[in-house]
């Protein structure tokens, strides 16, 4: 059983890295479900502090990830329809451009949803399209830093029991 959750800690930390940058994945979400499969291994070195403390910091990206556009839009000037914008931006430009469009589809889509929907001039647009830009950075370099922590927690908790695998 050891084994199992070894691997499903590992994978799932790794998962959970890759998914600070994907948007379809609950990146913060996997990471600490990795370090829940890591303590409950029967060597675990994870505290039960360390665990409720990973629990709450998660807990606070996850819900800053939902805030931080809203937030970014409003203190760049946006509105709505920015905000909406920059959401369908994401889930689009993941699909036509990859990568890219992640990082591209919410500044495009806030442009558009501001210049189409309350008329703004290009300019103003494009601050709040700098502003849901900003918003991503933010909230993935967030997502980032806790799931490179939470990785290297399981990875010291689990390598003996990987390096039995071998």
């Amino acid at each position: 059983m050891d084994t199992i959750l070894a691997i499903c800690a590992v994978l799932c930390g790794i998962i959970g890295i890759l998914g600070a940058i994907l948007p379809i994945l609950p990146g913060t979400v996997l990471s600490y479900i990795g370090m829940l499969c890591a303590y409950f291994t029967s060597s675990s070195t994870i505290s039960e502090a360390k665990l409720w403390l990973w629990g709450v910091i998660s807990a606070v990206i996850i819900i800053l990830d939902y805030i931080l556009p809203a937030y970014f839009s409003k203190l760049f000037g946006g509105s709505k329809a920015g905000i909406w914008g920059a959401t369908i931006g994401v889930i689009v430009g993941m699909f036509t451009m990859g990568p890219l469009g992640i990082i591209l589809g919410p500044f495009i889509g806030a442009v558009a949803g501001e210049m189409l929907n309350q008329k703004q001039p290009l300019d103003k647009a494009i601050v709040v399209g700098a502003g849901s830009l900003l918003s991503f950075f933010v909230g993935t370099g967030l997502k980032l830093i806790a799931g490179g922590f939470m990785m290297y927690y399981i990875w010291a908790d689990v390598i003996m029991l990987i390096k039995e695998l071998w």
